[in-house]
C-alpha cells in the first residue's frame, strides 16, 4: 500500500537522492527521456537535506521504498543551486495578477518524479495533492519551469491544475513557467 507523507528521516532522503539519480537526463536513453520523462538537477545530500529543512518534502512510499517525491523549495532557495539561478532571476521579470511574482509568497516545485513501475497509477496527483494540503495555508502559489521537450512532466503539471504563464528560451532550451494557484 501506498503512504503519501513528508519527508520524516533521512533514509526518505536517501531514497529520494536513488530515485533522483535513475530519472537524471544523463542516465537515461533517447527513448526513454522522450517516453518517460527525465530529472535535470542532481542533488547532493547537504542541499537536499537543506531544502527539506526549509520546508519538507512530499513522498509517496511503498513500504520503506520511496516511489515517488516532490521537491520543495522556497524563495529563500535561490542561491543553494547555481542551476537553477536563471529559473528564479526570470521570475523576478514576471508579473502575475498585476504583481511582480517577487511580491508573492511563493513554494517552487524543486523536482517531482514517480519510480518507472509506479507511473499511470495516480501517485503524482496524490503526491501534489499532499503538497497543496500541506503549503497552501502559508504560500500563494507554486510555480516552476520546465524543459519544453520534457513532455511527461509537462502534461503532468498542467493536469495537476498548473497552467503556462510564461516561456522563454535558455542556452538553447525552450522553458514554460508553469503555476498553480492556490487562492482559485
Amino acid at each position: 500500500m501506498i503512504r503519501y507523507t513528508l519527508v520524516e528521516n533521512e533514509n526518505d532522503l536517501e531514497g529520494i537522492l536513488i530515485l533522483q539519480k535513475a530519472n537524471l537526463k544523463k542516465n537515461l536513453t533517447p527513448k526513454e527521456i522522450k517516453l518517460d520523462g527525465y530529472v535535470t538537477v542532481d542533488h547532493d545530500w547537504e542541499t537536499l537535506k537543506n531544502l527539506n529543512e526549509t520546508e519538507p518534502h512530499v513522498i509517496a512510499k511503498d513500504g520503506n521504498k520511496i516511489v515517488g517525491y516532490v521537491l520543495t523549495m522556497t524563495e529563500k532557495s535561490r542561491h543553494d543551486i547555481p542551476l537553477i539561478y536563471p529559473m528564479f532571476n526570470e521570475f523576478d521579470k514576471l508579473i502575475y495578477k498585476g504583481q511582480s511574482i517577487s511580491e508573492y509568497k511563493y513554494m517552487v516545485v524543486g523536482q517531482a518524479c514517480i519510480h518507472k513501475d509506479y507511473r499511470g497509477k495516480g501517485l503524482v496527483e496524490k503526491c501534489f495533492q499532499l503538497y497543496k494540503e500541506t503549503y497552501s495555508q502559508f504560500y500563494d502559489f507554486s510555480i516552476t519551469e520546465i524543459d519544453r521537450i520534457n513532455k511527461r512532466s509537462l502534461n503532468a503539471h498542467l493536469k495537476i491544475g498548473y497552467k503556462v504563464i510564461h516561456s522563454y528560451k535558455d542556452n538553447g532550451k525552450d522553458w514554460d513557467v508553469v503555476l498553480w494557484d492556490w487562492n482559485k
